[in-house]
């Protein structure tokens, strides 16, 4: 049975201080130990050269993050995507899936049909980039190459990539929330942390996502603690902006439409404090809420007590984030009342943008300039 993670977050941050609450820290604590230990000794061996990281023979750009749930990394990557493709660049995102037992190619027309409901990620950014291959694959080495090899691209997008070292990449930008951002300093299970903060000496930037949700003096303090770690790092801060809400079929609402009206919010996603604060800045009256794991799997009855909770609170509108659309759009009723619909976010750097995709057009174009003539200088070795 899948543990709660609102009950999970409230022992790990010391919020629950009763008996059953501390003995669970004390067993998360020492399973943190063996967790850290196998953490350290794996980046060990990359640094030290025992274990090799494979090239994929193009640009590779890691999207990734510290500590578990969401911090913003599909936003960003869709940005990224976005970016590359203005520069005339065949652009694709490697993913593992969540859960992926096998490779697929995600594609906007078929974003429910190929992709699990359990692939929510793979299919959100299949929506949100529907020109952009999207491979889902555990094994990454093996997905550039199908990249590479069966779509040609000539950039490589990795999803949640930090901590994957066996695919080599160009250039490491790590997503930080501003409001939970060193994960209750301890690692896992004790505390959020995929590994110890030192691992940011790797990263060559950090996107401080949701930076509105905390004050000035909050922002400067976590900037601070990240230069101590890695003077050289490029701080940006970021926003995840609401643009419009998708209601089902292909209707959109404008958000000043929103003002007044009475929601009902549900989210499976890391952080679903940050979503129900969105709606509330954005005129809703939050009439309720429900929230569940992330990357929850919905089903009809599932969404019949949704409903039927809205109903009871007498909602005009339910609503959700795109990342939980994609597994709910074949299960919902374009005539339920009250309807369904989706906030669509985007993500705006309020910060250094200038300079982070200055970062980006130089690894990308240094590194292509280098393959290229590597590759002049092998033919006319071939040639001699």
């Amino acid at each position: 049975m899948p543990v709660n993670q609102d009950q999970f977050k409230a022992i790990v941050s010391g919020r629950r201080q009763d008996a059953r609450a501390r003995v669970a820290r004390c067993v998360l604590g020492g399973a943190s130990l063996g967790y850290g230990l196998a953490v350290r000794i794996r980046n060990a061996l990359y640094c030290s050269g025992w274990l090799r990281a494979r090239r994929a023979g193009v640009p590779v750009i890691s999207v990734g993050n510290l500590t578990a749930g969401g911090t913003g990394k599909t936003p960003l990557v869709v940005w990224l995507a976005g970016l590359l493709q203005d520069k005339d660049l065949r652009v694709a995102i490697l993913t593992r899936g969540y859960k992926a037992t096998r490779v697929a190619h995600a594609r906007h027309q078929a974003a429910v049909g190929t992709v699990q409901p359990t692939d929510d990620e793979p299919a959100e950014l299949a929506s949100m980039c529907p020109e952009v291959p999207v491979i889902i694959n555990p094994d990454r080495v093996a997905g550039a190459a199908e990249a590479v090899g069966s779509h040609a691209a000539q950039v490589l997008l990795l999803d949640d990539g930090f901590q994957h070292r066996r695919l080599a990449r160009d250039l490491d930008i790590v997503t930080i929330d501003a409001t939970l951002p060193f994960g209750y300093g301890k690692l896992l299970p004790a505390g959020l942390l995929r590994e110890p903060v030192s691992g940011l000496r790797r990263a060559h930037a950090v996107v401080l996502t949701r930076s509105d949700q905390v004050g000035e003096e909050e922002l400067l303090r976590i900037e601070k603690h990240l230069r101590q770690v890695n003077k050289e790092l490029l701080i940006c801060r970021a926003v995840h902006a609401p643009v419009a809400v998708r209601m089902p079929g292909e209707n959109h609402l404008d958000l000043p439409q929103l003002r007044g009206k009475k929601v009902f919010g549900f989210c499976g996603i890391g952080n679903p404090t940050a979503f129900f604060e969105t709606l509330e800045r954005l005129g809703c009256t939050l009439v309720g809420s429900r929230s569940f794991n992330d990357h929850h799997r919905y089903s009809d009855e599932c969404l019949s007590q949704i409903h039927e909770q809205a109903t009871e609170r007498q909602a005009d509108l339910l609503l959700t984030t795109q990342k939980d659309w994609t597994k709910i759009a074949h299960l919902t009723q374009p005539r339920q009342k009250p309807p369904i619909a989706c906030v669509i976010v985007r993500l705006q750097l309020v910060s250094r943008a200038t300079d982070l995709t200055a970062l980006i057009e130089r690894t990308v174009s240094g590194k292509m300039s280098f393959l290229q003539s590597f590759g002049t200088q092998e033919a006319s070795r071939s040639e001699n």
